[in-house]
């Protein structure tokens, strides 16, 4: 996945977050599935952001940036900048 596709996909997670609160707000989701919904779509933000970073230190150290991988779930998780 290059940068772009990923910054777009980021987007469209943040997009997803916010219409879910929006849908919680109006009642069409109950707190459960919105919460369980929101901590899948942190994760996966959270793995989103952990690509890009791999690729942009590769790319800065001279090395091929389509190298860099998904990390697991539990690896990416609760990442601090």
């Amino acid at each position: 996945m290059r940068d772009d596709e990923i910054l777009i996909r980021i987007s469209a997670l943040v997009d997803e977050e916010h219409e879910l609160r929006d849908r919680l707000a109006d009642g069409d989701v109950t707190t459960d599935e919105e919460h369980a919904r929101i901590k899948q779509l942190e994760t996966a933000l959270d793995q989103c952001w952990d690509l890009l970073r791999q690729r942009r230190a590769r790319r800065s150290a001279g090395e091929n940036p389509d190298n860099a991988s998904v990390r697991p779930a539990n690896e990416v998780e609760n990442y601090r900048q």
